[in-house]
């Protein structure tokens, strides 16, 4: 495990990781997280929880030393930031980040990284929440949640078990998916969900009677809308850089959704409870697969 980590984005994914790594190592004295960012009001929130040892002011502060980086901001930022930190990189550093989108992260990243390329092996944690910033990161964010890596050919397999275990030591479960694949899985299962949700929360704030609708609203469209309370700038980056796959995932539920209007529109009760059923049978056998 690496002695020198910095954070760069120490809000729940960056913050959790650090946490974590302190959770799993606490004997170990000379393990050093330092966190970077943007503006400074939350890293210094970050120093006073006890999620990082110090603040850099700079890359070139930063780097000196170091084993391991986390870039933990929204992937919009992600090439930036390489940008930023590309001169101060040394050869023993590896970068690994938590975005959730990952064709995009590595085009910026050979971009800004050029024959460094192969010290950055692209993940991301399948844990987030909807509430983000370093207030809400824990250190059991990931025990038992998926981390999924996409390799690159100018990884070395050394470096890829180093990033595999950080992970395993911060509780998670490591896949591999290469980018492509990556992001169209996650277009379905991930994007898609949380855009429908904001957009449904949109549509009944834009009502008139929007009052009386969240008025009466219960635990299903709590349930259904939790994900709207994510945090919408790093969901407005996921969803721009991955916006060919998730429009091909749009219009297949657009599909669907103009299926069912059409078996309701014909008071069709026996689709409708073949469709439910379908769909019931098949989420709680998945439900059922997470216990194991």
């Amino acid at each position: 495990m690496a002695s020198k980590v910095v954070v760069c984005g120490v809000g729940l994914i960056g913050g959790s990781f650090s946490l974590a790594i302190k959770s799993a190592l606490a004997g170990r004295q000379d393990i050093q997280i330092v966190g970077m960012g943007r503006t400074r009001a939350p890293l210094e929130q970050a120093l006073q929880l006890g999620v990082i040892d110090e603040i850099a002011a700079d890359w070139a502060a930063a780097l000196q030393g170091t084993d391991l980086v986390l870039l933990g901001m929204p992937v919009g930022q992600m090439g930036q930031v390489m940008q930023a930190m590309a001169p101060h990189l040394e050869s023993q550093t590896l970068v690994t980040d938590g975005g959730s989108t990952k064709a995009d992260v590595v085009a910026v990243a050979r971009a800004a990284l050029g024959d460094k390329i192969g010290q950055f092996i692209p993940g991301h944690p399948i844990a987030g929440a909807e509430k983000s910033g370093v207030g809400a990161a824990k250190a059991d964010l990931y025990a038992g949640k998926r981390v999924v890596l996409t390799p690159l050919p100018e990884n070395i397999p050394e470096d890829v078990k180093a990033i595999c275990t950080v992970w395993e030591i911060c509780g998670a479960k490591v896949s591999e998916l290469a980018p492509e694949e990556h992001d169209r899985v996650f277009a379905a299962v991930s994007h898609l969900p949380h855009l429908l949700a904001f957009a449904l929360v949109h549509d009944l704030v834009q009502r008139g009677n929007a009052d009386q609708l969240f008025g009466f609203a219960a635990s299903g469209f709590r349930d259904f809308t939790r994900i709207a309370s994510s945090h919408p700038e790093m969901w407005r980056d996921i969803c721009l850089a991955n916006r060919k796959a998730l429009l091909q995932e749009l219009d297949a539920y657009m599909a669907e959704l103009l299926r069912t209007r059409v078996l309701l529109a014909r008071a069709d009760s026996v689709g409708l409870e073949k469709m439910f059923d379908t769909a019931r049978t098949r989420r709680d056998a998945w439900l059922d697969s997470l216990g194991k």
